[in-house]
């Protein structure tokens, strides 16, 4: 089905403004998309029929990566619900121990993130191990939130997150191919987490005796959580069976090439092998069924976010953007971190930020003559450079976690921000300059 029109560049532009404007006025941003998709439409000279035919478009644009997010929800209820996650995590702050707490944190939330769990869910599971080792070795909340959000973070970018889907399918690259590209920024990102923690580790409040005792009511107990071997089942049967097809296409290997293991077949299989490694199989409808709610609100996102990437892609908006870059001598380049760092901070989510830049500016990024691949890693990595403020689920969730105020809170935003430009350069640098991709 064809729009029929080509909706002028500037009323694409005043419904892109008008879904950010409404959304950081707190209405839903589902409602806030799709209301800033009609009004530029209809401002463009769209009629009321091809006002819908431009939602329907972009709305069945994402269908791919709807399917991928629900399946990724399955693996998600698996590692969440089970306590394996949690497992993960504090057997990384055991082994490592008091001398490398702050690292040991940080690489904790990096790792289970990176299995699939959200970056909230995965602060929420580390941060009382957190705050008991910050009270035990005198590390301030300030330095402990900052290793948790970075290696959050870092994690994020190299899972099987939406956030990840999204800009795989948004430049129809596979999935495990931006996992693997964004790993060296993933790295430099954690490098730059344990470092600004380490200098953070005497500033601001310290942990107090009430912090801990609050943990005591929702805490589990070590002995009902799932042992180390059997909670690694899902990651790793995840992991290995996604990079079956890069490994072919290396290697030169036909029958890994030709098998095809898509991320909507691996995440919901690997989530099974997992619950039954862990003797849970009779638990698996409760983990999907977690796992679903979870992916509801991304989902709803996805299609908002569907609607109003359908007006900027039939209108003349992504041509001007070239033609603008162009005359100030700019490499197009930039295009792929901005857009991602820009819809990241208007949305304070990784996950729509990455959404709205692949739908809205991903033609005229790929117009520059930028890779795909390296499409999706610098607008991957620029979406976490300042998806953390205030207006956002994720600046709340991590106050509370950590027990701070509005305004201790707000100290750890330029952190976190450094931590995720140290990952959006690098890969800016790697893939937009180096051509690495």
């Amino acid at each position: 089905m064809e729009a029929g029109i080509t909706v002028t560049w500037w009323a694409a532009l005043v419904g892109l403004a008008l879904a950010i404007i409404l959304i950081l006025k707190k209405l839903n941003p589902v409602y806030s998309l799709l209301l800033g998709a009609i009004v530029g439409s209809l401002l463009g000279g769209a009629n009321l029929v091809q006002t819908i035919n431009i939602l329907i478009i972009g709305s069945q644009s994402v269908v791919g990566t709807i399917l991928r997010v629900l399946a990724a929800g399955m693996l998600a209820g698996v590692m969440m619900e089970s306590g394996s996650a949690d497992t993960l995590a504090r057997t990384i702050v055991t082994k490592l121990g008091d001398r490398l707490a702050i690292f040991a944190l940080a690489l904790a939330t990096m790792v289970i993130t990176a299995v699939g769990v959200f970056i909230p869910v995965a602060v929420l599971i580390v941060a009382p191990i957190a705050l008991e080792a910050g009270k035990r070795m005198h590390i301030s909340k300030l330095a402990l939130l900052v290793a948790l959000s970075g290696g959050g973070k870092a994690g994020n970018i190299i899972s099987p997150n939406p956030n990840t889907i999204a800009a795989a399918k948004g430049f129809g690259v596979e999935l495990s191919q931006v996992m693997i590209a964004d790993f060296i920024p993933a790295v430099l990102g954690l490098a730059m987490t344990v470092l600004l923690a380490s200098l953070l580790k005497n500033k601001g409040s310290s942990v107090l005796d009430e912090d801990i005792a609050s943990l005591t009511a929702d805490a589990v107990e070590n002995s009902d959580l799932p042992s180390l071997k059997s909670s690694l089942v899902t990651p790793a049967t995840a992991i290995i069976l996604l990079l079956l097809n890069p490994i072919g296409s290396i290697f030169h290997i036909e029958f890994l090439t030709k098998l095809n293991l898509d991320a909507l077949y691996v995440l919901p299989f690997a989530a099974i092998v997992g619950a039954l490694a862990m003797g849970q199989g009779h638990k698996l409808r409760t983990y999907a069924q977690a796992g679903m709610s979870r992916m509801t609100d991304v989902v709803l996102i996805l299609l908002g976010a569907g609607a109003i990437g359908g007006l900027i892609t039939n209108s003349s908006l992504p041509q001007q953007v070239i033609n603008l870059i162009k005359v100030s001598h700019l490499s197009g380049t930039i295009l792929a971190p901005i857009s991602g760092i820009l819809m990241a901070a208007a949305a304070a989510s990784t996950s729509t930020g990455v959404i709205l830049a692949t739908g809205s500016f991903g033609k005229a990024i790929l117009g520059f003559g930028v890779a795909p691949l390296a499409a999706a890693a610098m607008v991957h990595t620029g979406g976490i450079v300042i998806d953390h403020l205030p207006h956002g689920n994720y600046f709340h969730v991590t106050a509370n976690a950590m027990h701070m105020d509005i305004a201790e809170r707000s100290k750890c935003i330029l952190y976190e921000s450094i931590i995720g430009l140290t990952c959006a350069i690098t890969a800016t640098v790697m893939f937009g300059f180096l051509h690495l991709g």
